[in-house]
């Protein structure tokens, strides 16, 4: 490979595509524009088919949360998320059992969201920011944009006198070679990426872009309660108080105000008032496997606290702004 040549991938390496689409930082463009931009060996084809396969890993080795209920409603706010973002691939969306803040993106659209990160969301809203998050992942191809970038450096510290040459090294790199999970622990300039792209889709979606502040703070807190817990799940993030800062500037300079946003809901009270319920049940069962077990003859997977306070209301609680003229 000519020293030119050289010159010109780590130049492309350094510079994050999506940086020179000039329609980045306009919501209403959300569907008309490239955000997976960078050099990629993958196509959506073959991304889609290691996604797959990686997701039936994670399903074999961790454990589900496979409750219909709650399974369909969290599909569905996710495909909410999706319809007003720049996805070019179908998205799916499973939930694991797991007290974890957390929820991780696998290539080609299979998202997986940690119960516990519903247990701190205390609104459909925060909820929704941290999904769109991960859907912003999948729209920009970052698992396949850095396992392409950690490719070609390795290529780049091989001897230069190789059968075929470098040209024939990328390609055969590229039809062959699969992702290693730690392909998926995602460089900070992805993840900064993925909260201003996340922003702007709950936005569009019609969620308040602040609950994403008010989840950031409920992390925050989180950390001085327990130090060390949000470095140890988020290792590869901003820090949070440095995103919190970034993104409520996005908000007041990105998304135009609207009059009134969606918070939350009571379906998204009672879901998650089940998913309280049904780990209390498991928790329970678990801790005592001789005590009876009652079978609920409706098909309901367990016992559904009493969310009378919070099912006053069907409709969507909206959180109003004054419009500066």
């Amino acid at each position: 490979m000519h020293l030119s040549l050289i010159a010109v991938v780590l130049l492309a390496l350094s510079i994050p595509g999506f940086a020179a689409d000039k329609k980045k930082n306009d919501p209403d463009e959300i569907g008309n524009r490239d955000v997976g931009k960078c050099i990629n060996l993958y196509s959506i084809d073959r991304e889609i088919a290691m996604g797959k396969q990686l997701a039936d890993e994670v399903a074999k080795q961790a454990r589900m949360f496979d409750d219909p209920t709650i399974g369909e409603y969290v599909n569905r706010l996710g495909q909410n998320i999706v319809r007003n973002s720049d996805a070019k691939v179908p998205v799916t969306f499973r939930i694991i059992d797991a007290d974890d803040l957390n929820a991780f993106a696998l290539p080609g659209g299979f998202i997986f969201v940690h119960t516990g990160l519903i247990k701190v969301a205390e609104t459909e809203a925060e909820l929704a920011g941290a999904m769109a998050h991960e859907v912003a992942h999948v729209a920009a191809r970052h698992m396949t944009c850095q396992a392409t970038k950690s490719q070609i450096a390795q290529m780049l510290s091989l001897p230069a006198l190789m059968i075929g040459g470098w040209t024939g090294y990328i390609v055969r790199q590229g039809a062959g070679m699969a992702i290693p999970m730690s392909f998926l622990k995602l460089d900070r300039k992805y993840e900064s990426e993925a909260d201003f792209l996340g922003l702007q889709y709950m936005y569009k979606a019609g969620y308040d872009p602040g609950a994403s502040v008010d989840l950031f703070e409920r992390m925050l807190s989180l950390e001085k309660r327990r130090p060390g817990t949000i470095k140890k799940i988020f290792s590869t993030h901003p820090p949070n108080g440095d995103r919190l800062q970034k993104t409520q500037k996005e908000i007041d300079t990105i998304v135009p105000a609207k009059p009134e946003y969606v918070v939350n809901t009571s379906e998204y009270m009672e879901m998650r008032g089940r998913l309280f319920a049904l780990q209390n049940h498991r928790k329970a069962r678990e801790a005592d496997p001789n005590k009876p077990r009652l079978r609920n003859s409706t098909g309901n997977s367990g016992p559904i606290e009493d969310n009378s306070q919070d099912q006053q209301e069907d409709r969507p609680t909206l959180k109003r702004r004054e419009l500066v003229e």
